[in-house]
């Protein structure tokens, strides 16, 4: 993680996500959203419209499960990436603790946070419970393949388990996205690839140390 250039204000920045992340990240956020919204067209009627965005409702039933592999082996790519820096540790614990604080922006209070945050780990493996929830699920009701190999009442059930996994992947989704907007800075982050050493310093001091401690070397 080297010095990267400065903001138009002449702050330094760093590096926090290289290219490769980051299109690792759009890759899976993009099928995320075709899933989203062909899963909900399928779900329920009166959701049916939305079948609209992959060319209507047989193509929405053809692609849904091809864009959910695709979006499973990027995210698995993802988890590869960042799995060592979401190790819950006694800060994780402490961070918990207290969570008023965190609510509240006393962020000098918190212990010193390394790369993520308690919250942002917590996140990443109930997005792993429910992507493998997904994935053995989804290739149980996929009727073109594999339907046909399970009796009737194991379809049923990975039926319901589908609709549940999309339903806790959708609200983690939408607290990551929430999330993101609250700490003004996060989606710059994913975007451009750097951030502010004052953004780093405030919100994860302990990585900030860590990479500046690198850049010396």
């Amino acid at each position: 993680m080297s010095h990267s250039n400065r903001d138009k204000d002449g702050n330094p920045l760093i590096q926090r996500y290289t290219p490769n992340e980051r299109s690792n990240h759009w890759i899976t956020a993009i099928c995320f959203i075709l899933l989203a919204v062909s899963g909900l067209a399928m779900f329920h009627p009166a959701m049916a419209w939305m079948a609209m965005f992959l060319g209507g409702g047989q193509w929405t039933r053809i692609l849904h499960p091809f864009i959910g592999l695709v979006m499973f082996v990027s995210f698995a790519v993802l988890v590869l990436r960042f799995w060592h820096h979401n190790h819950i540790d006694a800060a994780d614990k402490q961070w918990m603790k207290q969570i008023g604080d965190v609510l509240n922006n006393r962020e000098d209070k918190l212990p010193k946070i390394g790369m993520y945050n308690a919250g942002q780990k917590m996140l990443f493996f109930v997005l792993i419970a429910s992507m493998c929830g997904l994935l053995l699920s989804g290739i149980v009701i996929w009727r073109a393949y594999f339907a046909f190999y399970f009796p009737i009442e194991i379809v049923r059930l990975a039926a319901l388990l589908h609709a549940f996994s999309a339903f806790v992947l959708i609200c983690s989704i939408v607290v990551h996205i929430y999330a993101a907007f609250w700490v003004k800075g996060s989606i710059g982050a994913m975007i451009r690839g750097t951030v502010t050493y004052g953004w780093a310093r405030k919100h994860h001091p302990r990585w900030f140390e860590e990479v500046v401690r690198k850049n010396r070397d």
